[in-house]
């Protein structure tokens, strides 16, 4: 089952159970899905939900931290829950380690040699890490590898 049918599965399931909390967040998640689609014209494969995913995963840690810093304890709540329930439809996490390895191998495979190479080692990893690992996180530390080459 894809992860786009899955989530449209949970959604039918949530409506059965009258889960209220559930079903908004879920469709949240649907909308987003569709309004990218809608806007490029496109039907997104498993990698494009994984990218909408792992943007609206930043987006609520964003939120999530400003709201706790301005004492919003109910929203702060509310984004923590939608963050909790995207991260279940995500991969599991890479660990620092393994990303360390995958970072190595694809500057191996593409020769990159300087910071001006970063571009094609990101676009390599782009495709093994997206939604397990923080794609900042992943750019600093490609950064970092090529400075010290």
């Amino acid at each position: 089952m894809t992860l786009k049918a899955q989530i449209l599965d949970d959604v039918k399931s949530a409506m059965r159970k009258r889960d209220q909390k559930r079903l908004t967040a879920l469709r949240l998640i649907t909308a987003a899905i569709k309004q990218i689609e809608v806007d490029k014209r496109v039907e997104l494969d498993e990698q494009g939900v994984l990218a909408v995913l792992d943007k609206m995963v930043k987006q609520r840690r964003d939120s999530l931290q400003q709201y706790e810093a301005a004492g919003r304890d109910d929203l702060a709540a509310q984004e923590a829950y939608e963050l909790e329930l995207i991260g279940t439809y995500l991969p599991e996490a890479l660990s620092d380690e393994e990303v360390t390895e995958l970072i190595h191998q694809a500057i191996d495979e593409t020769g990159a040699s300087s910071i001006r190479d970063m571009g094609m080692v990101m676009n390599k990893l782009r495709g093994e890490v997206q939604g397990r690992a923080d794609m900042k996180a992943v750019s600093n530390a490609v950064k970092d590898v090529l400075q010290s080459t």
